[in-house]
């Protein structure tokens, strides 16, 4: 039934002010005015995300997006420099290094959140 639709993804937030000038500012992505205060994600490849007002916003316990990049460590320094602050994880088997960077098998992947404390990543191609 839905093999040929082009769904998309939402999530909220608390402020897209803020979400807007984060996700365009320091992210480099394409964000533009939707109706009725939406914000849409233009991300190559993809449907546009859908990023809602919500003002009892409750922000995702999970990874709401990832972005596939080539090298997570330029990645994470280049986020760094931009003020970007990554998650550290001490867990018996999910431990992040010092760069805040997973390293316990599969892709290299970081984690960090957006201003209305959602989670994202920044994963090795």
């Amino acid at each position: 039934m839905f093999k040929d639709t082009k769904a998309f993804s939402g999530f909220s937030v608390n402020d897209t002010v803020k979400a807007k000038e984060f996700y365009s500012t320091i992210l480099g992505l394409d964000v533009r005015n939707g109706i009725e205060g939406i914000l849409e994600l233009y991300i190559k490849g993809s449907t546009p995300v859908i990023v809602y007002p919500k003002p009892n916003h409750i922000p995702a316990t999970f990874t709401i997006l990832n972005f596939p990049v080539p090298d997570v460590e330029k990645a994470v320094n280049q986020l760094k420099a931009k003020g970007v602050v990554f998650e550290s994880y001490d867990l018996p088997y999910f431990k992040t290094d010092s760069d805040n960077i997973f390293r316990g098998g599969g892709p290299l992947i970081a984690w960090f959140k957006d201003p209305a404390a959602n989670i994202f990543s920044v994963l090795q191609e």
